[in-house]
């Protein structure tokens, strides 16, 4: 039988991924962190993700963390550059998120009302409640949410050349966000990018999660005021040699009986490609170390073992991807230097994932490796139903909105009975790292 062969269809799309990284470094030059000229075919992105560079200039900062000197980090890490090669790349720079401290540009700087005119909505919060309180913690986590969310999904437009369909919605016990999808698209099948921002009383089927994670919660008659916000994102391309990629920062806030507040952040970026390419695993593990390592030494090599542990589909015996970092329940040493770490590494979403997309936009696939995604794709709806913990607490959340909870599951997936890939094939390479964890720098 003949083999049917698939190309891409958007063939225009390097010359976007150009534009749009283009785009990305005019906002960085603006915001005084690099000084050439450069131009690009439109607006800039205000004040987004200024932190981000895409040449490594290797400077050391020294951080204290968990009470624990920093090593700077300039003389311990190797600085190999990546050659992303291939028809569509884009650059053969290192892809690096290294900043220094002198030319990081702070959360807080312009005005609230400007840095919201560049966001896909009007943030959930209302702008004037925001300008009111704009150094409390949940006023700085929802703008940088809200930026990692335009920023993201703008880089995804200017690939795709889709246009993102932004539905607001509220929820009635308080709160509500601003949901983000692009379906059926030249390069995505689906693509979303969540921001919710709710509060009110924690559910007891909540709280009882919580406290078996270890928290002390007191309530005043049972009762515990929460705020719980965070971007989220899971993006499913059609071609099967562009990984699936998953991102979730998030920040939490309990008032107890005492009126005192308990706080914590949660998150992390994984990969989830449906066949090894050891360029594209070094390239996004490195990016997402380089942003680990500006805090703390030990920050990468803890947190990429969590991410392995956490997405673990138990029943079937191997990880969901190829992992990244994840952590949760983060609130030491400080609530400042933990949101800093926070916002490093929100900042890395679109130099860890576009020069992987933009290196195989052209790659051709077969019928065979599109039914390997899609068997692939069966396994991320397995855990991401059974296992995942932000899909359990927003069905346990009275007045969550079921739409963007479940905007992570693709547009299509198969599940193939007692399927088994042949001995020495790119299949089974995959499936021996699924079961057996690697370390990819």
């Amino acid at each position: 039988m003949a083999t049917v062969v698939f190309c891409s269809v958007n063939k225009t799309a390097q010359t976007t991924v150009k534009r749009c990284l283009s785009s990305h470094l005019t906002g960085l030059a603006r915001a005084g962190v690099l000084h050439s000229q450069l131009s690009s075919t439109h607006s800039p992105l205000v004040n987004l993700l200024p932190g981000t560079r895409w040449f490594s200039r290797g400077v050391g900062v020294r951080f204290m963390s968990h009470g624990t000197a920093g090593r700077s980090a300039a003389g311990k890490t190797k600085r190999g550059a990546l050659a992303l090669s291939g028809a569509a790349a884009v650059t053969r720079a290192e892809m690096a998120t290294r900043v220094s401290k002198a030319t990081e540009v702070n959360d807080q700087e312009g005005s609230i009302l400007e840095r919201c005119r560049g966001f896909m909505s009007p943030p959930v919060t209302d702008i004037s409640v925001l300008q009111g309180r704009k150094d409390d913690m949940r006023t700085r986590m929802e703008m940088l949410i809200m930026e990692t969310q335009a920023e993201f999904c703008r880089a995804l437009q200017e690939v795709d050349g889709g246009k993102f369909q932004v539905d607001r919605w509220e929820r009635k016990e308080g709160g509500g966000g601003i949901s983000c999808v692009m379906q059926d698209g030249k390069v995505f099948e689906k693509a979303g990018v969540n921001v919710s921002v709710v509060f009110g009383y924690l559910t007891e089927e909540a709280a009882k999660q919580m406290r078996s994670r270890g928290k002390v919660l007191k309530g005043k008659d049972g009762k515990l005021p929460f705020c719980a916000m965070g971007v989220s994102s899971v993006i499913h391309p059609k071609n099967p040699h562009i990984p699936t990629v998953h991102f979730n920062y998030r920040y939490f806030e309990i008032e107890e009986e005492d009126g005192t507040k308990q706080w914590w952040f949660g998150g992390g970026t994984d990969l989830t490609p449906v066949y090894i390419n050891k360029e594209d695993a070094f390239h996004f593990h490195k990016t997402l170390k380089d942003a680990c390592d500006k805090h703390h030494p030990q920050y990468y090599p803890d947190f990429k073992k969590w991410c392995d542990r956490y997405f673990y589909v138990r029943h079937r015996g191997e990880t969901r991807g190829i992992g990244g970092i994840f952590f949760d329940d983060l609130d030491s040493p400080s609530q400042e230097e933990v949101f800093n770490f926070v916002k490093s590494c929100a900042r890395t979403v679109v130099p860890c994932y576009l020069p992987i997309v933009s290196k195989h936009l052209n790659d051709s696939f077969t019928a065979e490796e599109k039914d390997w995604q899609q068997i692939r794709r069966g396994r991320y709806v397995e855990f991401n139903l059974v296992y995942d913990r932000g899909v359990k607490f927003g069905l346990a959340t009275p007045g969550s909105r079921i739409e963007s909870i479940l905007m992570s599951l693709p547009l299509t997936a198969k599940w193939e009975y007692m399927h088994e890939p042949a001995k020495g094939t790119q299949e089974a390479e995959m499936l021996e790292v699924l079961k057996n964890p690697k370390e990819w720098v």
